[in-house]
């Protein structure tokens, strides 16, 4: 299977699992509706977000959409999409062992991506998920004028 090489991928290995994991604190103050509801925003790092919620949906979870970083080389106010390209891969590939640890045998995960990284995240998605689990990609194209 081909495998993707990048700067600190040893490390990157091993990030999601030495991740230390950190207790979900409710904030009455920003809390609404019922206080045992399974419903959450959680505000932080998703690394250290996806990693507080293993404990109690390991496995359980049957859809998960993620909308990562394009890495356009853009940079927006609260948002930096101009990550050089290992450290995207660094960044990227311990969320998806996390998203991994969260799915059901059942589940799928949809992904927003464009050419930017879209080919080197399916060769890490591959490796993390297995290739045999992959089903398609859904293309849209952008209407470039009215007459498209």
């Amino acid at each position: 299977m081909p495998q993707l090489s990048w700067y600190k991928r040893e490390e990157d290995l091993t990030r999601a699992a030495l991740t230390p994991y950190r207790l979900l604190q409710p904030v009455t103050g920003l809390s609404y509706g019922e206080p045992d509801s399974a419903n959450m925003l959680i505000e932080g790092d998703n690394l250290d977000a996806l990693k507080a919620l293993l404990p109690y949906y390991a496995g359980q979870v049957k859809c998960i959409f993620i909308d990562p970083p394009y890495n356009t080389q853009s940079a927006f106010e609260h948002y930096d999409d101009n990550l050089e390209h290992s450290q995207w891969l660094s960044m990227m590939y311990p969320r998806l062992q996390l998203l991994r640890s969260l799915l059901s045998k059942d589940g799928t995960i949809w992904v927003t991506l464009d050419d930017n990284e879209a080919h080197y995240f399916k060769v890490i998605a591959d490796e993390i998920f297995m290739r045999k689990n992959f089903v398609c990609n859904a293309l849209w194209q952008k209407r470039t004028s009215a007459d498209a």
